[in-house]
């Protein structure tokens, strides 16, 4: 169940309420929003109705979570978007973060070399596996709490905040005290008793999706990590088990605005094992943050290294630069432009629906997204049949009076035609129907 209070609810009436959800036995996550505070009830929903808390001073409505992921859900933050900060370091809301390193930490040149790169590309955070799952038992496993002192040098040089796999539960203290996020690999997406542990532990968690999971189980693991109390989760999309073998795994880019609509938690992308070949990661980033993503995870290999899905340390600053230029969805959307896009059908059929750019219909975008710049290629067939698209999608900016191009409709019926009359127009209250009394025409 979700209670949301009054915008003026006091303290202690939200004290009352959630000390009335414990007696019953469930759990209280009171959520603070700016304006309205939301508290999720988790535990048996029959026990929590009958408390009667519709009618409890300070609550405004009593709403039921029909998600089986209740924490997760967007229902319980009521639309606000979750941001963590990481050592100053934001991710989620307006923020795009770029998590960059060494798949895997083999010495200590290689690690403080790309770690020194990777900080001068402009990336928030150093990502470094020191232990290491691999289908083969005899393949290299990362270096262990050597790999842990690596890391811990490099944040000391480089001042960045370390993102680092745990594996095993029994490595909870030693993670715990080097890493500033802990990642959860795909392999242990559904690892329930290591999510619940590391829920306990309070750092912020980073959760990659399974090889062949669907994205309630990817929330569902998350709900694992929210239930006891940690709520700084981020959601990574690192690519699907498919058919194809032209590349590693199939990059799902549907997700991120599928999941942007199901859950509050950041969503990041990670192009580089998706890929697995290095010229691959900078389309597929840009990709990413064109579908909304709040930040990429990609992994930086030093110039000669044999990295195949990783970005080289000579290109380190291509991604964050570019991926940085790229306007939000509803920028792009109001894209404003006094540069006349070449004639092609999608154009014409803008054109014909009555978009006119900056200069037309006022945009519902924020005036900071009207006033971005265009997406990259911003004259190119492409980028203009992307735009068309966009407000075609948008039925609130598509239904303003369809202009009419003085054409006549004939229809043959028993020796006369009906014409419509090329001064009429569709409005937006017109349910799009013909006059009801047609213009007949003798023949």
């Amino acid at each position: 169940m979700m209670i949301v209070m009054k915008p003026g609810a006091t303290e202690a009436e939200i004290e009352s309420v959630i000390r009335r959800i414990e007696e019953v036995g469930a759990r209280a996550h009171p959520s603070r929003g700016e304006e309205v505070t939301v508290i999720g009830a988790i535990g048996d929903r029959e026990h929590v109705a009958r408390l009667g808390l519709e009618g409890a001073p300070g609550v405004a409505q009593v709403v039921p979570i029909l998600k089986p992921y209740k924490l997760a859900s967007t229902q319980v933050r009521a639309g606000q978007r979750t941001v963590i900060d990481v050592e100053g370091r934001k991710i989620g809301g307006e923020h795009f973060s770029l998590i960059a390193g060494p798949c895997t930490v083999e010495s200590r040149d290689q690690t403080l070399i790309t770690a020194r790169a990777v900080a001068a590309g402009g990336a928030s955070l150093l990502r470094g596996g020191a232990y290491k799952p691999r289908t083969s038992p005899y393949a290299f496993q990362g270096l262990g709490q050597e790999g842990l002192r690596l890391l811990a040098e490099a944040k000391e040089e480089t001042g960045l905040p370390i993102v680092t796999e745990l594996m095993d539960a029994r490595d909870v203290d030693a993670v715990v005290e080097v890493a500033d996020v802990i990642q959860i690999g795909a392999r242990n997406m559904q690892n329930y008793a290591l999510l619940s542990e590391i829920g306990r532990v309070g750092k912020p968690v980073l959760i990659k999706r399974g090889l062949s999971s669907t994205l309630e189980e990817l929330l569902m693991a998350a709900e694992y990590v929210l239930k006891e109390g940690n709520p700084n989760v981020i959601l990574c999309e690192r690519g699907i088990r498919t058919f194809e073998t032209a590349y590693r795994f199939t990059l799902d880019i549907t997700a991120v605005p599928a999941l942007k609509e199901l859950t509050h938690l950041p969503v990041i992308v990670d192009p580089s094992h998706a890929a697995g070949r290095r010229d691959l990661v900078g389309p597929l980033s840009l990709a990413a943050a064109a579908a909304g993503a709040d930040g990429g995870r990609c992994g930086f290999q030093r110039d000669g290294d044999d990295g195949a899905g990783g970005w080289p340390a000579a290109s380190k600053s291509s991604i964050a630069t570019s991926t940085a230029a790229i306007p939000s969805t509803s920028a792009w959307c109001a894209w404003p432009t006094t540069a006349q896009p070449p004639r092609t059908p999608v154009t014409r059929y803008m054109r014909h629906r009555g978009w006119q750019g900056s200069s037309g219909r006022e945009s519902s975008a924020p005036a900071t997204a009207r006033s971005s710049p265009g997406p990259p290629g911003a004259g190119s067939r492409t980028a203009w049949m992307w735009l068309a698209m966009s407000k075609l999608r948008s039925s609130a900016q598509c239904a303003s009076p369809r202009p009419s191009r003085g054409r006549t409709t004939r229809r043959r019926k028993r020796g006369t035609c009906s014409r419509r009359p090329s001064t009429w127009r569709r409005s937006a209250d017109s349910d799009g129907a013909r006059p009801s009394t047609p213009i007949v025409h003798p023949t």
